[in-house]
C-alpha cells in the first residue's frame, strides 16, 4: 500500500508537470512563489550600556577589525568603483561604503584588517572563530594590516569579528547542547561554538572582543518555472522562498540569543565582549527577519550604503561605551 500510494503521488507530480508543459512557458510571478514573510517575534532586549559616557577616546586605541567582503564595505568609503589596496582584499572605496573607518580614526582609534587572502582573516564563518582564537590569539592581538604585525610591545585592545550573510542560513534547530566544531550549521552548533569561545576570551581581559552579527538574507523572489513550482507543491517540497523565510527565523533565534544578556553572555563574569547587533539594523530594527538595506536595488544580500552607513553612524558611541565598561579607555 505504501508503495502504491508513493507511485500515485509521483504520478500526479509528473501529470502536474507534463500539463504545465502545454502552458505557456513563464515565470511564475512573485505572489505564485513566496509566500508573505511572517513578522518577526519580539526581539530581547540589548546589553544596557547607557551609563557609560559615548565620549572619544583621550588617547589613540589600535583596533582590529577581522572580516570578508561586507565588513571591508562597512568600513571603506562609498565611491563609484571597487578598488582595493593591492595584493590584499581590503578596500578603498565601494560603491555600498559605509565609511565606519573614517569615524573610528575620527574617534581616535587606529585601524587595522585582516581580510582574505592573509593568515588571521582567511576563513570567517561561525565555526572558524574557534579555531582562530584557540590557535591564533597571539597573531590576532598584534595584526596591523593584513599580513603585517604591530611593533614588539603593542597590540590591539580592541578586536572587532564577524560572519558573512550565509551564517544566516541554518539548516535546522539542530540537538542540544550542540557540537562547537560544526560542521553542520544549526542553531545549537552555533551556540555551542560560541560558548566555547568566552573561555579564550576571559585569558585576554585587557582586550574588548566585540562580535558584529552576520548581516541578515534580503528575501529574493526566485523566478521559477510553473511547472517545477506545480511539481514541488505535488510532492510536498518548500519552495525556495519557503526554505528562506524558515532560515530567516532561525537566524533571528541565533541573533537574539547573541545579543541578549540572558543568552550568550548571561554567565560571562568579565566585561570584555560585547555583541554589536548588525543584523537588527539591517533588518529595520527588527521589523523584519530579511535585510532591508540589499544592495543593488534590493536583490543582492551585500548591504547597501545606506544600511552601512545607518550602522557606522550607531557603532561609535556604542563602541566608545562598551570600551569604558571594559576598562579600555577612562
Amino acid at each position: 500500500m505504501m508503495k502504491r500510494n508513493k507511485l500515485l503521488v509521483s504520478a500526479g507530480a509528473l501529470a502536474l508537470a507534463f500539463g504545465a508543459l502545454l502552458l505557456p512557458i513563464q515565470p511564475a510571478t512573485p505572489a505564485t512563489t513566496s509566500p508573505p514573510a511572517p513578522p518577526p517575534p519580539p526581539k530581547p532586549p540589548a546589553l544596557d550600556l547607557s551609563s557609560f559616557s559615548d565620549a572619544n577616546p583621550e588617547q589613540p586605541v589600535d583596533l582590529l577589525f577581522i572580516h570578508h567582503s561586507v565588513g571591508g564595505q562597512l568600513l571603506t568609503d562609498s565611491g563609484p568603483g571597487k578598488e582595493l589596496i593591492p595584493d590584499t582584499n581590503i578596500y578603498v572605496n565601494h560603491p555600498n561604503g559605509g565609511g565606519l573607518r573614517r569615524k573610528l580614526e575620527a574617534a581616535s582609534y587606529k585601524v587595522h584588517e585582516a581580510a582574505y587572502k592573509s593568515a588571521v582573516g582567511d576563513k570567517t564563518d561561525l565555526f572558524d572563530w574557534l579555531p582562530k582564537f584557540r590557535g591564533q590569539m597571539d597573531q590576532v592581538l598584534r595584526v596591523a594590516m593584513h599580513d603585517e604585525m604591530l611593533p614588539e610591545g603593542m597590540k590591539n585592545r580592541v578586536v572587532m569579528f564577524k560572519s558573512c550573510y550565509p551564517n544566516n542560513r541554518f539548516r535546522t534547530m539542530g540537538d542540544a547542547p550542540g557540537n562547537p566544531d560544526g560542521p553542520d550549521l544549526t542553531v545549537w552548533n552555533a551556540k555551542a561554538s560560541f560558548q566555547a569561545l568566552l573561555p579564550e576570551f576571559a585569558k585576554q581581559k585587557d582586550t574588548l572582543f566585540v562580535y558584529l552579527t552576520a548581516p541578515a538574507n534580503v528575501l529574493k523572489n526566485p523566478k521559477v518555472r510553473l511547472w517545477k513550482h506545480l511539481a514541488k507543491r505535488a510532492l510536498g517540497k518548500p519552495t525556495d522562498a519557503e526554505i528562506a523565510v524558515d532560515q530567516a527565523a532561525l537566524a533571528r533565534e541565533f541573533n537574539g540569543w547573541i545579543r541578549s544578556p540572558e543568552g550568550w553572555l548571561k554567565d560571562y563574569p568579565e566585561k570584555n565582549v560585547v555583541v554589536f547587533d548588525f543584523y537588527d539594523v539591517l533588518t529595520d530594527g527588527g521589523s523584519s527577519n530579511f535585510s532591508q538595506y540589499g544592495s543593488e536595488g534590493g536583490t543582492d544580500n551585500h548591504p547597501s550604503s545606506q544600511g552601512n552607513e545607518r550602522a557606522a553612524v550607531e557603532f561609535v558611541p556604542f563602541l566608545n561605551r562598551a570600551a569604558r565598561r571594559a576598562g579600555i579607555i577612562p
